[in-house]
């Protein structure tokens, strides 16, 4: 069972959401980058993601002095933003301050971009997303998976080779990394930094 803690001693006043699917069998694919830069960054800062509301597995620490969530939606990919809106109005966490972390068909295996805001771009979880939070001024990284060969719900499931993996573990670790350079320095700059190489 989870611990439940339906509201934390300490609030966070942000959050780093990554998206994916819930259950054994999607882990590690290529859906679910967003949830392996959440394990990254609890790695690294020692957070426990482990409290349980609002249909989503979160921990809350202190990464580069501010008080952050680590947010891993429970929902399924399509309905992300009922979690993600559920959250940011418990704390009220405004979305500037809500970095969504998500895999990316248009972009080559591996590859990184981070943007303040945009559309949806054809990921359900961003249209849900942007939905339950009414705007689309919320920042996102984008990890590239490839369009593949298969159709795109099987190859959004699938697992990466092992080439491929090599390419993308790089990518979980820039994630973490430009996400951390988010909390400290802003969008701008961690763009700037991160987009650039």
């Amino acid at each position: 069972m989870f611990r439940r803690k339906q509201r934390p001693d300490n609030p966070p006043t942000h959050m780093i959401v990554g998206l994916g699917n819930p259950g054994a069998e999607y882990a590690r694919t290529r859906h679910n980058v967003g949830f392996d830069v959440i394990e990254a960054l609890a790695a690294e800062h020692k957070v426990k993601v482990r409290e349980s509301a609002s249909r989503a597995l979160f921990g809350c620490g202190e990464v580069q002095g501010v008080r952050v969530a680590l947010v891993k939606p429970l929902t399924f990919m399509n309905i992300s933003g009922e979690a993600v809106a559920s959250l940011a109005r418990k704390w009220g966490i405004a979305p500037v301050h809500i970095l969504v972390i998500a895999d990316d068909l248009d972009l080559p295996t591996g590859t990184f971009r981070m943007r303040p805001g945009g559309g949806a771009g054809g990921h359900n979880g961003h249209r849900s997303i942007i939905s339950k939070l009414g705007t689309n001024e919320y920042p996102r990284i984008r990890i590239g998976i490839g369009k593949g060969e298969d159709e795109t719900i099987s190859h959004v499931l699938s697992k990466f080779t092992p080439d491929e993996r090599t390419d993308i573990d790089l990518a979980i670790k820039r994630a973490a990394s430009a996400s951390e350079s988010w909390l400290a320095n802003g969008i701008d700059q961690a763009m700037n930094k991160f987009n650039a190489t």
